[in-house]
């Protein structure tokens, strides 16, 4: 049997980051504490890989201020849900034809 993955998408393999894409894919933006408390993690994990995901275009961030208080959102990119959907059709084939016998 000849697994293919090559249409695995490296950068959605970290779960933090398949956790970002996720929640932007239902949703039309989050902002840093939104997806800080929905993903459950610290500031500079959620920064790290959110930075990494926007330099590689998947995602987009718009700052502003909101009173005195600064506000990051975040909201996945064209680009982005195609990159990932095509990940998920490719994990979902994957999947499927590693159970076949």
């Amino acid at each position: 049997m000849n697994l293919d993955l090559k249409n695995i998408n490296k950068a959605f393999e970290n779960k933090v980051r398949l956790g970002i894409m996720s929640a932007l894919m239902v949703n039309e933006e989050l902002d840093f504490s939104s997806l800080k408390s929905l993903l459950e993690l610290t500031d500079g994990n959620l920064a790290s890989h959110t930075r990494s995901l926007e330099e590689m275009g998947y995602i987009q961030s718009k700052k502003q201020f909101v009173g005195r208080k600064p506000n990051t959102t975040y909201a996945i990119t064209s680009e982005g849900r195609v990159a990932f959907t095509d990940h998920l059709n490719a994990l979902e084939s994957f999947l499927r034809n590693s159970m076949r016998k």
